[in-house]
């Protein structure tokens, strides 16, 4: 496999970007010394733990002047930043210093079917019963019913509603149909606070699953205005034999041990980059197997996608749903992998140990290896424990006052 270098995991102009992140390392307290997660922001290049400041990135991004403040606030220097991603991949325990994903009390949210080729994918896995087998067989009788360009389908205009009313006379119709083209947004809690894994970090699956793939996202950072404040990307881990089989076991496939990765830094909007940059921007994808050749590439361009980042933050925030600390919201795929990998027409599936790289050039790289959900660390360090650990070094007290 092709050696991941520090400066892949950061942004082709990572000197003029504003990254917020967040760091395990050992600190020296008044309680004595532990380890615990840390606010950072990279600012010229230089990462600067600010955890005095802000104790947590959902603080930070309440600030109604955070560019400002993330311009002046002062901080703790960790040196330069590819200097820290190198320390952070070389470390080899839970105490060593690491990479975190750049969230922690928001919560995690996300749509699916928001492009047109994933919405295909998803009607192939339900007309499939979840059968990978079964898939080339039925990818070309949905071709041949509907076709595969739906992409110039505004969803819940009168033309997609007129496409609705032909594919239920046909008997084509699909609930994946009716959130990709219908009104209404699928919107899904992804799952909970302080669960995400970061860079580095290995990703779970379930071992019931034998058709899975990764799915890989821009994410938007939400604060509780509903104000976007920045962009990461994200590995919205699928389970497609699972999901297939009932749209119902959804929260089966997406809400388990390291079944969300995010990272590696979020990117502030400002001056340099904003939402129109990543309406614009490309995701790619590269699986490298660890037990064989098998080499998967792929690329998704934003600028295909059927709803609108702000339509769909609109969607999910509002009067009808507050979030007060914030969310991170990821936007959905286009890239839902058929080539085939073990058996001709058997499609692909991840392999235990695969590397799973996701980039984007304003944003970076996101890279994780592959395991079993119950083989990874379990989950242990929730937001009880995050407060205990902010209270321990005098950051907050335990009230949740400063």
């Amino acid at each position: 496999m092709n050696a991941i270098s520090a400066a892949s995991f950061l942004p082709r102009d990572v000197g003029q970007a504003l990254l917020v992140g967040r760091v395990w390392r050992k600190l020296h307290t008044p309680s004595g010394e532990l380890h615990g997660p840390c606010v950072v922001l990279v600012r010229n290049g230089e990462v600067l733990d600010i955890t005095a400041s802000v104790p947590t990135t959902a603080d930070l991004f309440e600030r109604e002047d955070l560019v400002a403040f993330a311009r002046t606030v002062s901080g703790e220097s960790l040196g330069p930043v590819d200097k820290l991603v190198e320390a952070a991949l070389r470390s080899g325990s839970a105490d060593d210093l690491r990479l975190l994903a750049p969230n922690d009390l928001q919560a995690i949210k996300a749509c699916g079917v928001t492009f047109a080729v994933s919405l295909i994918e998803r009607v192939i896995e339900e007309q499939a019963g979840g059968d990978p087998a079964k898939a080339q067989e039925v990818r070309a009788t949905i071709a041949a019913t509907i076709g595969t360009d739906l992409s110039k389908i505004q969803p819940g205009s009168d033309a997609a509603m007129k496409l609705k009313a032909e594919l239920e006379r046909r008997g084509a119709w699909s609930q994946y149909m009716e959130v990709g083209i219908g009104p209404d947004a699928e919107v899904f809690s992804k799952s909970q606070p302080m669960s995400a894994v970061g860079p580095g970090a290995d990703v779970g699956l379930l071992a019931a699953s034998n058709w899975n793939n990764p799915e890989p996202e821009i994410v938007l950072a939400v604060n509780s205005r509903g104000e976007i404040v920045g962009a990461t990307l994200g590995n919205d881990v699928n389970l497609r034999d699972i999901e297939g089989r009932s749209a119902l076991l959804l929260g089966k496939c997406k809400d388990n041990n390291a079944s969300c990765a995010i990272g590696p830094f979020v990117r502030l909007f400002d001056d340099e980059f904003s939402l129109d940059d990543v309406r614009n921007t490309s995701v790619s994808l590269r699986v490298e197997g660890a037990d064989d050749d098998f080499v998967l590439e792929g690329v998704s361009h934003m600028s295909e996608i059927s709803r609108d980042p702000q339509d769909l933050v609109a969607q999910t925030w509002g009067r009808h749903h507050q979030y007060p600390d914030g969310f991170m919201l990821f936007l959905g795929t286009m890239f839902s992998p058929i080539k085939d990998r073990d058996t001709p027409g058997g499609g692909f599936t991840h392999h235990l140990g695969d590397v799973v790289t996701i980039s984007a050039p304003e944003l970076g790289a996101l890279v994780n290896t592959v395991r079993l959900s119950t083989e990874v660390a379990p989950w242990a360090f929730g937001v009880r424990a995050l407060y205990r650990n902010l209270a321990q070094r005098e950051l907050i007290q335990v009230g949740g006052r400063r």
